[in-house]
């Protein structure tokens, strides 16, 4: 079912965003990663393109300090010549360096995350989402959640190439509570409308923003567009609230 990417607009707080999918000429994959946070450390953030990767890197260390580091800072999106790793946490490494391994996003993804579980920030347990995109329009999504008896129970999804629509997953359902309700949907699909990466960029951004009444949760937001029939990079835009 296509909700569209105002279906965010009914989160208060979706936490950790991935988008994957098509432009709507078909012609680019598109890679997006966004970060909403509710604890100052988590806000001490911003994502900076640098090398090879966009980094979740802080805006001001003794803030970012008050939290869980190893789960703060972390290569969110990594680029190589055979496609790109995106997720909330330090596995993107993993991910990355298994991209040349499969041209199947999926098994990609099942290689590089066994190691890996939900995160231990307990109560919430924030679960890991994860995805790839390989070039010649392959990309599969990945969420790792807690089970009730504590274990983690592991998801794979296989994104099919559809112009102009996306798959979305998100850390947490929307609702502002604690301990926050982890995401359990299948992947949402939703439009692409944009046929460049700073717009759509914006229409994640924007659809983020508080509800009426309610607090601003938005940290940042980075949109990929490239070529998937080869290596070359088309576009790369990020909106950061705090510059930092």
């Amino acid at each position: 079912m296509t909700r569209g990417i105002e279906s965010l607009s009914s989160m208060e707080y979706p936490g950790r965003v991935i988008i994957i999918g098509q432009d709507p000429t078909g012609k680019n994959m598109v890679v997006i990663y966004a970060i909403t946070g509710r604890s100052p450390s988590s806000q001490a953030r911003k994502l900076t393109f640098q090398g090879d990767a966009i980094w979740a890197q802080p805006t001001d260390e003794k803030t970012l300090k008050m939290g869980n580091i190893d789960l703060l800072i972390y290569p969110s999106i990594l680029f190589s010549t055979q496609g790109i790793a995106i997720s909330n946490g330090k596995q993107t490494s993993d991910i990355g360096s298994n991209l040349g391994l499969s041209q199947n996003p999926v098994e990609v993804l099942l290689r590089s995350l066994p190691g890996w579980d939900y995160e231990p920030d307990s109560p919430i347990f924030t679960p890991r989402i994860s995805g790839c995109a390989l070039l010649g329009k392959k990309a599969a999504l990945n969420i790792i959640r807690r089970g009730p008896d504590g274990s983690s129970k592991r998801r794979y999804y296989d994104i099919p190439p559809k112009a102009g629509l996306g798959k979305m997953i998100s850390t947490y359902a929307g609702e502002n509570r604690d301990p926050l309700p982890p995401f359990t949907e299948e992947p949402v699909e939703v439009e692409i409308q944009a046929q460049r990466a700073d717009e759509m960029a914006k229409i994640i951004y924007d659809a983020l923003g508080p509800m009426k009444g309610k607090e601003d949760f938005r940290i940042s937001v980075a949109c990929v567009y490239f070529a998937d029939d080869n290596t070359d990079l088309n576009e790369i835009f990020t909106i950061n609230r705090n510059k930092g």
